[in-house]
Formats: structure tokens, C-alpha cells, sequence
């Protein structure tokens, strides 16, 4: 494979987790686990925080200090994700709004079929890779299931939930935009970042700086040293997070479209949250009609993964 389609591999799937970055309950994460990136990452981050690269770059040995950073690897992984941020970001806003269950489906047909390519990778299976496994699906799970929290607004939170939310920017299963909705600070920071609210946004940007510092270096000792449990709770991880985006999830958001499809808003049609769950919750006039399109949908996303890993052996073997 040329450098030139390698790069432009990259860069698309640098596409792909600017594309999920958009999206509550789906992680840039998993996507680089599941294109096969994610090692590389963890690696590359490491290396762009290390002492001993930046002292390369002090000597003057940019050549060197740009191959030790894995700099060509992360410059297009960069260009992937801010053109998928920039250009998607309404399109993922208008399809989530209007057709949730579609666009849920897909991602979820996605996700469990690139899960079980990457279980059927793993060789040698025991009792204890079951155990990881098994405590990876229930941790990816009850955080998903969380409800949000009322909290403060003071600085030295703003940048805690930085530090994490940026986390799951390298962590498969759960988006940085979901764990600022656990916090309840997506709307604050959302309206910071609209309205150029600098002691906010510094302060977040502070949290971000620290907690991908930290954390990359954690995840790259934890594989470094226990690559094997690490992999195998990162899937779990992931199949946890199912939870998540199972189409018919969120019943608000499924009535919210039919209205909204329908030219009205809950508003507009006297409708208030307590009775949208209540309405939700009663799916069958809802479902029915888009029940074959979800499906549709989940085919769609799982046969996109069974077509990247038949062109994946391919090109291995060319």
C-alpha cells in the first residue's frame, strides 16, 4: 500500500471519529478501536507528551522527533477529524433530530458487528479474558444508564469535567458530549463555547490539556503491561455502551422527531416531557411504521463493517 493511500486511510478514519465526536453516546474512541487504530493512538499520544521526544526537537532533530511523535500518522488523523467536525456536525444534528431510530440503528449495527470481529480476533480464549470481558459490559452499561446530575458551575469543576470529558476522546464507549450530560454541563459549556465565554473555555481547555496528558499516559502503561485484559475490557467496554444507542432508547427523542416530521414541536402540540415519556413508552404507533428501516439501517452499518474487513485482509495480502 502507497504512503499516499495510507494517508488518505488515516484521514478517513480520522473522518469517522470527528463524525462520532458529534454524536452523544458514541465515542471517537470506539472508532479508533474499531478501525484499528486505536494502539497506534495511545502510542503517538505518548510519544507527542514524552520529555525525550520534545528534547529530539530542542537538538534539532526535527526529522527524528516528527517519526517519533508519529507525526504523519496524527497530522492526517487531525485533518480526518476537524473537516468530519466542520462538515457533519449539522447534517449529524438534522438526522438525529428528524430520524433518530435510523441513525441509532446503524451505529448499533455498526458497533455490534465490529465487536464480534474484534472478540474473534482474540486467540487463545480463558476464564479470565470472560471475566474482563463480562465486567467491561457491565461497567460500559451502568455508566450509560446513569441519569444526569445537577451540579455547580465553579471554575475547578469546569475543568474536572474537561479532564474527563476528553478522556473518552481516547476511551471507546462513551462520548465526551454524554459524560458532559451526566454532569449536566453540556448545555453550559455548548453555550460558553457559542458566546466566546473565555474564563469558561480556558478553564475547560485547561481540564482537556491535563486529562489527555494523563490519561494517554495511563492507557499506554496499561497496555504496555496488560495489553491483552486491556483489549478485552475496552470491547466490553463498548458492547456496554449498546445500551446507549439501542434505537428505541430514548422515547423522548423518538416522539420529539415523530412531531417534529410531522412540522410541530412538543410545544407546539401541548405536549410536556413527563407526557412525551409517557407516550414513548407506548412505541407501537411509533416503531411499526420505521421498524424495516431500522433494520435496514443496522444491515447498512454492519455490512459497511464486513465490507472494511474484507478490503482489510485484501489489501493485507496484496
Amino acid at each position: 500500500m502507497s504512503n499516499v493511500v495510507k494517508n488518505a486511510v488515516v484521514a478517513l478514519k480520522g473522518f469517522a471519529m470527528g463524525a462520532a465526536n458529534v454524536i452523544p453516546g458514541v465515542s471517537g474512541g470506539t472508532i479508533a478501536l474499531l478501525t484499528g487504530i486505536f494502539n497506534e493512538l495511545i502510542e503517538a499520544l505518548n510519544s507527542l507528551l514524552s520529555v525525550s521526544s520534545w528534547k529530539l526537537l530542542l537538538q534539532g532533530k526535527v526529522k527524528e522527533f516528527w517519526k517519533d511523535i508519529h507525526g504523519t500518522f496524527l497530522l492526517w488523523l487531525g485533518v480526518g477529524v476537524i473537516v468530519s467536525v466542520f462538515s457533519l456536525a449539522k447534517l449529524m444534528e438534522y438526522v438525529l433530530a428528524y430520524h433518530p431510530i435510523q441513525t441509532w440503528a446503524f451505529f448499533f449495527g455498526l458497533i455490534v458487528v465490529s465487536g464480534v470481529y474484534m472478540l474473534y480476533d482474540i486467540k487463545g480464549w480463558k476464564v479470565a479474558d470472560g471475566l474482563w470481558l463480562v465486567f467491561g459490559i457491565f461497567l460500559g452499561a451502568v455508566i450509560c444508564l446513569l441519569s444526569p446530575t445537577q451540579t455547580t458551575d465553579a471554575k475547578w469543576f469546569i475543568m474536572i469535567c474537561g479532564a474527563i470529558a476528553i478522556c473518552t476522546m481516547i476511551l471507546p464507549g462513551i462520548s465526551g458530549s454524554f459524560i458532559l450530560v451526566l454532569f449536566g454541563k453540556y448545555e453550559y459549556v455548548m453555550g460558553a463555547i457559542s458566546e466566546l465565554n473565555w474564563p469558561v473555555l480556558i478553564m475547560f481547555g485547561i481540564g482537556c490539556v491535563v486529562g489527555i496528558a494523563a490519561f494517554s499516559k495511563f492507557l499506554h502503561w496499561l497496555i504496555a503491561h496488560y495489553e491483552r485484559p486491556t483489549l478485552i475490557t475496552l470491547i466490553g467496554f463498548t458492547l456496554g455502551s449498546l445500551v446507549k444507542v439501542w434505537p428505541w432508547s430514548d422515547k423522548v427523542s423518538v416522539m420529539t422527531a415523530q412531531l417534529m416530521r410531522e412540522g410541530q414541536t412538543a410545544e407546539e402540540a401541548g405536549i410536556g416531557v413527563e407526557a412525551l415519556v409517557d407516550i414513548g413508552a407506548d412505541l407501537s404507533s411509533i416503531i411499526n411504521p420505521q421498524t424495516f428501516s431500522a433494520i435496514a439501517w443496522m444491515a447498512i452499518g454492519a455490512l459497511l463493517v464486513v465490507a472494511l474487513e474484507w478490503l482489510g485482509h485484501k489489501n493485507a495480502k496484496a
